[in-house]
């Protein structure tokens, strides 16, 4: 392939002379054309050259691959993008295309050395084979561009202010060094991790003995201690009655309260602890908060009692046994209580002494669903459930629950 016909130097020729690039929907047209429909991009400098909009360039991904003409010029036109951006823009074209084509995704480091080499500030890369023909990998690139400079004289815009260039003079810039940005400069073409930095940093940034505390760095601040992650706010926890008689277990509690749907339990279960997802719209409303489902709080800390938003009880005494308040009056002071029975059912006596501090609900009776007309009676679980959640929900906010952290203490 001649140095003019490389796709990837034509583009940069035609960046760096500020020419017109249209992308076509033919070789001899010259309307221009959304990416997504183009088949062609059309270089009007040097001399107009179209070329397939989906041809192969020198560079390749990450993965070996040689990514398409497209992908370049796209990237190209969003190189304002932060990844983010870019990539939603670039999934948004991949749509438009509906499988047709896709333009690849560049990574950060892909990015970087793409628009150091069609900005001019880099020669060479491990992502950019060498044109075929040169000698080495080194001298290949900036050989073809100079070449490709000479041929367009006697005009050639500087890169840096420099106005109108002779051949000569501009065989004399491409030997400079470039330095290129302060991105190339700091990182080169990979990524460079400064985390040890922090480590040695460490021992000055520390308070001295007898003195005050820094005020700024890793010493000022216990929560930017090394190496250490933002705080996560912990799962809250949901605690069910390990009574055989209770209408709710492990076996069955994800269906109903995640599902919406009541089936009988499977006293054979073994499961001890359970995570359900559910989105609490008051407190976070942009994702799920998962919950944790135990019978009992033999293993808790007891911190873990700060995260307890509710228990499930079927009123008998004993299963309070190893909580934190053995008695049950005291539970619900601090904790939402649920009772959950058959409808038409009165609760327990003991349920009923706990008065508002206990939430009574009730779900249909169980009928085999062989049995005409079993289904059409499930249709009031999801309602039961809804009102368990709109009970958990506000226990969860009057206890200090927030998008990004729990309680400190109940």
């Amino acid at each position: 392939m001649a140095p003019t016909d490389d796709p990837l130097l034509l583009l940069r020729q035609a960046i760096a002379a500020d020419g017109k690039i249209i992308a076509t929907t033919s070789a001899d047209s010259s309307e221009e054309a959304p990416l997504s429909k183009a088949t062609h991009l059309v270089f009007a400098h040097p001399s107009r050259i179209a070329v397939p909009i989906d041809a192969p360039t020198r560079f390749t991904s990450t993965e070996g691959k040689a990514v398409d003409l497209r992908s370049i010029y796209f990237a190209w036109l969003n190189r304002d993008f932060a990844i983010p951006e870019y990539n939603a823009v670039a999934t948004k074209l991949n749509d438009e295309m509906a499988g047709a084509a896709a333009v690849h995704m560049f990574a950060f480091v892909e990015r970087l050395v793409l628009f150091t080499f069609l900005e001019g500030a880099q020669e060479e890369s491990e992502f950019i084979k060498p044109l075929q023909g040169d000698k080495d990998s080194a001298a290949g690139t900036g050989a073809a561009t100079t070449g490709a400079a000479l041929k367009t004289a006697p005009a050639a815009s500087g890169r840096s202010g420099r106005g109108t260039l002779d051949p000569r003079l501009a065989q004399i810039y491409n030997g400079e060094r470039r330095m290129g940005d302060r991105n190339t400069a700091l990182r080169g073409i990979k990524a460079t991790d400064f985390s040890h930095v922090r480590k040695l940093a460490a021992p000055f940034m520390t308070r001295k003995p007898g003195g005050p505390p820094l005020a700024t760095g890793v010493g000022s601040n216990p929560a930017l201690a090394l190496n250490q992650k933002p705080a996560r706010r912990p799962d809250p926890i949901i605690l069910l009655s390990p009574s055989a008689s209770a209408l709710l277990r492990m076996s069955n509690a994800k269906a109903f309260l995640e599902g919406g749907r009541y089936t009988p339990p499977d006293h054979n279960a073994t499961s001890t602890m359970l995570h359900i997802s559910r989105t609490i719209k008051e407190i976070d409303p942009s994702r799920p908060m998962r919950f944790i489902l135990v019978e009992g709080p033999e293993q808790f800390k007891p911190e873990y009692w700060n995260r307890v938003v509710a228990v499930f009880t079927t009123g008998q005494a004993w299963q309070f046994k190893n909580y934190r308040w053995s008695n049950p009056a005291d539970v619900f002071k601090h904790i939402l209580g649920v009772y959950l029975g058959w409808r038409g059912d009165e609760p327990p006596e003991s349920v009923r002494a706990f008065g508002h501090r206990v939430l009574s609900c009730s779900v249909e009776k169980w009928r085999d669903p062989g049995q005409p007309g079993a289904e059409t009676s499930r249709w009031r679980d999801r309602e039961v459930v809804e009102a368990i959640w709109k009970g958990i929900e506000g226990n969860m906010r009057a206890k200090g629950w927030r998008k990004d952290a729990a309680p400190t203490s109940i």
